[in-house]
């Protein structure tokens, strides 16, 4: 009961869903919303992220959600072959998907609870993993979210020793009606925005190991 959490892209289509069902829970005590417009985090500046991270001090955080990301930068879509690639189109991915969520760690996963448990998602993507990629394409959205995948286990790893009951975990949401997915998602079944922070929710409270790379029905993914 009275539990707190922090949704980090709180503006965008999951955050903002994951807000809403967090706030309608009677046990939560505290749901605060982060992001560019709402608390002046920006991914891309540390300093803002540790100014929001300071702001939190107090009281430990039991949940926290990374709900950032981007698949289409500047007006470039992901790339359909080699020959498409782009050394600074590459390195934005990389600074939004892998440096900007780092950050979060760096600053936000030391403030969870470490009396009780805790949890930490970041929501990652399927075509992240090494293992599961039958199409190739995308490189840059993929390996920008392979690295993501290293971060948050090699996060747990270390978190582990301070928070021992703390469980982190990189999570695919499935294709979801938002902007970042809508050009791309006309061969694949969609959910709602609100159906998949339900499911993203549910998995997170289901977790029992720490360091994990999960689908949104709590399944996992290789690496």
């Amino acid at each position: 009961m009275g539990f707190r959490a922090v949704v980090i892209g709180a503006s965008g289509g999951i955050g903002s869903a994951i807000c809403s069902h967090l706030s309608a829970q009677l046990n939560v005590g505290d749901v605060v919303a982060l992001s560019r417009s709402s608390g002046g985090l920006d991914l891309l500046d540390e300093g803002t992220v540790a100014a929001a991270a300071e702001k939190l001090s107090g009281k430990a955080l039991d949940l926290i959600v990374c709900a950032t990301g981007a698949l289409t930068i500047d007006g470039r879509g992901p790339e359909k072959s080699l020959r498409e690639i782009d050394p600074d189109a590459m390195l934005r991915q990389f600074h939004i998907n892998a440096v900007g969520p780092a950050l979060i760690a760096k600053h936000f996963l030391p403030r969870l609870n470490r009396q009780s448990r805790s949890i930490a998602i970041f929501l990652s993507a399927r075509v992240g993993s090494i293992g599961d990629n039958r199409l190739g394409g995308w490189i840059s959205y993929r390996s920008s979210k392979a690295a993501l995948n290293q971060i948050v286990r090699t996060a747990s790893i270390e978190l582990s020793r301070t928070h021992p009951q703390a469980v982190i975990a990189a999570v695919h949401p499935g294709t979801v009606q938002t902007r970042l997915s809508a050009p791309y998602s006309d061969k694949h079944p969609t959910v709602s925005s609100d159906e998949a922070a339900t499911s993203i929710l549910q998995a997170a409270d289901h977790l029992d190991e720490t360091g994990k790379f999960i689908a949104y029905d709590g399944r996992s993914i290789e690496w």
